[in-house]
């Protein structure tokens, strides 16, 4: 029985942007091509990475074969391996990941793109790919002809390419999987059982839509949705400002401290509904989104669910059991993510809202074990002010005398990651030492402060 693969494209798709300025570049480097400045270029590149493919800028790359003529293909492919190790810093943060689990579901994992073979070959080796299709450029005498080598690997030119790769490899086309930004992928993705868009273009976004294809957009995580490039953190951006907050006072420090990309868990107490903004105030100064792992109530919670999903929280159904959430934190964290969450897992209610010590889930911990990613504590001390567990929503008539939240940023936590109960002491002592000396007083609450700390009833 034959069996499905899955296609990926490459501009657009597995990589940001297009490839041809940076091929171009190494070329050029290498000394194979001249060093031309062609007027309008750079508009049509910038247009292609913005807007994606059209029929001018295919039409170029077909013309690009007698351009060629008369280069050497050993010559090409050593400045495409150049070029690879730029192009590999380009991959879309989960690509790999959803590489890996084609290749663990057993599938013939496929290149197919328009880029010329000898280009792209490079690349294919470091994306570990099982075999590319790609248009081939036809060799006589040691250099390139100026012409093709079988057909021009784009529209239904790629589709017809795939259904021969297919054929020759016991692949059943309808069984399997196709992934593209292109609107002119259509013939393919329509081929295909398993049609996906990613960052689709215009048209294509419109053909998804209308034949409920599903979209996926590999610079973020799955479920977050992006237009033109934009996701809802961009949109949300204005509210990630503490000035989008006049009912409370934000007095922060540290900030610095958290990185500014690259993976990394960020820890905090949990004292309010309000610490979902505070958080995401304070990550959103170092300029990029935060991904909640939050338990189902946060995300019901009126104004911060909302917020929390759209910004790409992750969802944790309390006493289910599944280590789903902490998978898909993981996966979250090794795409480069921001991952925070609250490892005491809830509200302290009553007397133990005000015990000075705080005590954790291994959630945290178990998450460090598993991806070494930085674990960097928060302290946050009067959230409560703001949004007491008893009301259901916040206090906005504070705008007058606005309370203060203070908030620390503390260097990220030394962990053992042997040790998930004494890594998760080890994390929760670090969020201790960044509250406020009055933090560590133990005192006799008022019966209306202990109401504060309940439910809604």
């Amino acid at each position: 029985m034959a069996r499905g693969a899955a296609f990926f494209d490459l501009d657009r798709t597995l990589l940001r942007k297009a490839s041809g300025p940076v091929l171009t570049e190494a070329l050029v480097q290498a000394g194979v091509a001249p060093d031309r400045h062609i007027p309008g270029m750079d508009l049509v590149y910038r247009l292609n990475d913005a807007l994606g493919e059209s029929a001018v800028t295919m039409g170029l790359a077909r013309m690009a074969a007698q351009v060629a003529k008369g280069w050497a293909p050993d010559a090409v492919r050593a400045a495409a391996e150049t070029a690879a190790d730029r192009l590999s810093d380009d991959v879309v943060p989960y690509a790999r990941q959803l590489l890996d689990e084609h290749r663990k579901a057993g599938r013939p994992v496929v290149l197919a793109t328009t880029t010329p073979y000898d280009m792209v070959a490079p690349l294919a080796a470091r994306l570990e790919v099982d075999d590319v299709i790609a248009t081939r450029y036809s060799v006589r005498d040691g250099v390139y002809t100026g012409g093709l080598e079988g057909p021009f690997v784009w529209a239904r030119g790629k589709l017809s390419a795939v259904r021969d790769w297919a054929s020759q490899h016991d692949v059943d086309v309808a069984e399997s999987w196709a992934y593209s930004d292109s609107f002119f992928d259509v013939p393919l993705l329509s081929a295909v059982g398993h049609p996906v868009a990613v960052n689709p273009d215009l048209r294509l976004q419109a053909v998804a839509f209308v034949r409920r294809w599903p979209v996926r957009h590999l610079d973020a995580p799955p479920g977050v949705p992006k237009v033109l490039g934009v996701e809802p953190f961009d949109l949300l951006r204005p509210f990630l400002n503490p000035a989008a907050y006049p009912y409370a006072r934000f007095d922060i420090a540290g900030a610095d401290r958290i990185p500014r990309s690259g993976p990394v868990i960020v820890v905090a107490n949990h004292r309010s509904y309000f610490d979902v903004a505070t958080m995401a105030v304070t990550v959103g100064q170092a300029g990029r989104p935060i991904r909640f792992l939050g338990k189902a109530e946060v995300f019901d919670a009126p104004v911060i669910g909302p917020l929390a999903r759209a910004l790409g929280g992750i969802r944790v159904e309390r006493g289910s059991g599944s280590d789903e959430p902490l998978r898909a934190a993981a996966e979250a964290i090794e795409g480069g993510e921001l991952v925070a969450l609250m490892p005491q897992g809830t509200i302290p209610r009553g007397e133990a809202f005000f015990d000075p010590v705080l005590r954790g889930k291994w959630g945290a911990a178990r998450l460090a074990a598993m991806t070494r990613a930085p674990v960097i504590p928060i302290g946050l001390w009067g959230t409560e002010k703001v949004w007491p567990r008893s009301s259901r929503l916040p206090n906005l008539t504070t705008v007058v005398h606005p309370p203060s939240i203070q908030v620390r940023v503390g260097s990220p936590v030394p962990l053992d990651y042997t040790d998930a109960e004494a890594d998760t002491d080890a994390i929760m002592a670090a969020i201790m030492d960044l509250l406020p000396p009055e933090s560590r007083e133990r005192r006799e609450p008022s019966p209306e402060e202990l109401a504060r700390t309940l439910p809604p009833s």
